[in-house]
């Protein structure tokens, strides 16, 4: 079994062929996946159509059930869009060499999953051109919009934190956006060219860009806390059994980390895989990775016990009814597979032998996800199903046409996704280079000093001659 995290005797060289080469010669299950994404949007655009021609109808939102599998799933996509950007602006600023390898596709991750997420309003309102009602602008009537409401709240947190990760990516993409510009032909070059912003490499701009790549970094950690609780206070701000809870922020943030996570651990096994990365998408790094997953689903499953012993011991008699009714009602089925995936399969990540076996991991993974997916739709549904008053109780199953919309979200995300790592690169060059100069120095008993100094920052932009060359 490795015990390094990478290759600290990688040539500079090498990192620049290798990554240069999984954006160019990918294996043929990358282009399988592409087919298979496209086919899963033509369901999802095909049920779309026939939504937007009948009504809606075929989704069954009515009274009660005005929200069920469109916001629940919207919420999976904002929960999944966390880790990425969180995790790699705190890994950051407290110097955790690990994440250098695999932050690039997870800050990708964050973007998508955004991107995602925005689909699902527009197509839970049903009217697409009356979208614009859900935006908070001023109004030719003069009035601004509820402030009051949470829902004006997810717009500027979403839309603010969209921007800014996307912002983030860009600006840490720069430095391998000029190697990449130096080392391709034809539109790649004319592209990089563009996106690299005229870098050279040279000592001004390696401090300016590590000045304003840790503030981003500063920035985005409390915005994509406030983002998932602002999304929280959907639910907890309103007077529905089930949902006005105070500790609903906290739950949300740690399912969001919970799943992303676990989408980190799947798109680093397919990566792995598609594009010939095992010397940089390691073992050691998977296992780490699936210690923090284990950490957050006991943190997750602590703040769930709170939540039944809350309502339990608490005076509110109808949240008392809801929960028995989780337990033992229509959704009980899955309600104990939620908390089944969520609080028992994560130990299979604290099996040494288990966490560095790939299909295992794999397979663990995506139920994990299943789980969180599980958890938001029983946040939502039970609790439209009884609430307070008896003439709205009802049992709601989704329809094939939302199934339909909701499995093609999953080919909209890794379209995207896809697209995106052929053509920028999904390891970071620059910090690996780093990320070795610094073990080298260690193995010398020498200390890492400045980030800027020394050979690693100065080198990283390799030119073509590099990349021919050690």
């Amino acid at each position: 079994m490795h015990t390094k995290d990478i290759n600290e005797n990688l040539p500079w060289s090498q990192i620049n062929k290798d990554v240069m080469r999984s954006m160019m010669n990918p294996r043929k299950a990358y282009w399988v996946a592409i087919i298979v994404c496209i086919a899963m949007i033509s369901c999802a655009v095909a049920a779309e159509v026939y939504q937007y021609n009948v009504g809606m109808g075929p989704a069954n939102l009515n009274w009660p059930h005005m929200w069920d599998l469109y916001i629940a799933t919207f919420i999976f996509w904002i929960g999944m869009s966390h880790p990425g950007t969180l995790l790699s602006a705190i890994l950051h600023i407290i110097h955790a060499d690990w994440r250098k390898p695999i932050y690039r596709f997870a800050e990708a991750m964050t973007t998508f999953s955004l991107m995602t997420a925005g689909l699902f309003p527009v197509i839970h309102i049903g009217r697409l051109w009356n979208m614009y009602w859900v935006l908070p602008y001023y109004s030719d009537r003069g009035i601004w919009p509820n402030f009051r409401s949470p829902l004006v709240w997810d717009a500027f947190a979403i839309s603010t934190y969209l921007t800014s990760s996307a912002l983030f990516l860009f600006i840490g993409m720069i430095p391998d956006l000029a190697i990449c510009r130096d080392n391709t032909t034809g539109w790649r070059r004319k592209l990089y060219t563009i996106l690299s912003l005229g870098w050279r490499g040279d000592d001004r701009q390696w401090r300016n860009f590590r000045r304003t790549y840790l503030l981003m970094a500063c920035f985005l950690i409390p915005l994509a806390v406030s983002v998932h609780s602002i999304v929280s206070s959907d639910f907890a701000m309103s007077v529905m059994p089930g949902w006005h809870v105070t500790t609903f922020p906290p739950y949300f943030v740690a399912g969001a980390l919970y799943s992303g996570c676990a989408a980190i651990m799947t798109l680093f096994i397919c990566l792995r895989y598609f594009f010939r990365l095992e010397d940089y998408m390691t073992i050691p790094i998977l296992v780490k990775t699936a210690k923090l997953t284990f950490a957050i689903a006991m943190v997750w499953t602590y703040l769930n016990l709170i939540e039944f012993a809350s309502i339990w011991y608490g005076h509110n008699a109808v949240d008392k009814e809801l929960l028995i009714a989780k337990f033992t009602g229509a959704y009980s089925p899955y309600f104990w597979m939620m908390l089944f995936i969520g609080s028992v399969v994560p130990f299979t990540l604290a099996s040494e032998k288990l966490r560095t076996h790939l299909p295992t991991m794999l397979v663990v993974s995506l139920v994990l996800n299943l789980g969180m997916w599980l958890e938001r739709w029983m946040i939502v549904t039970p609790t439209l199903s009884q609430g307070y008053h008896p003439f709205a109780f009802d049992v709601m199953w989704p329809s094939m046409i939302q199934w339909a919309i909701v499995f093609g979200s999953f080919g909209w995300f890794g379209l995207l996704f896809l697209i995106f790592v052929k053509v920028f690169p999904c390891v970071s060059m620059y910090e690996v280079k780093e990320m070795c100069y610094h073990r080298k120095r260690e193995a010398m008993g020498v200390g890492h000093g400045s980030h800027a100094a020394g050979g690693a920052a100065g080198a990283v932009t390799a030119s073509k001659t590099d990349l021919e060359g050690s």
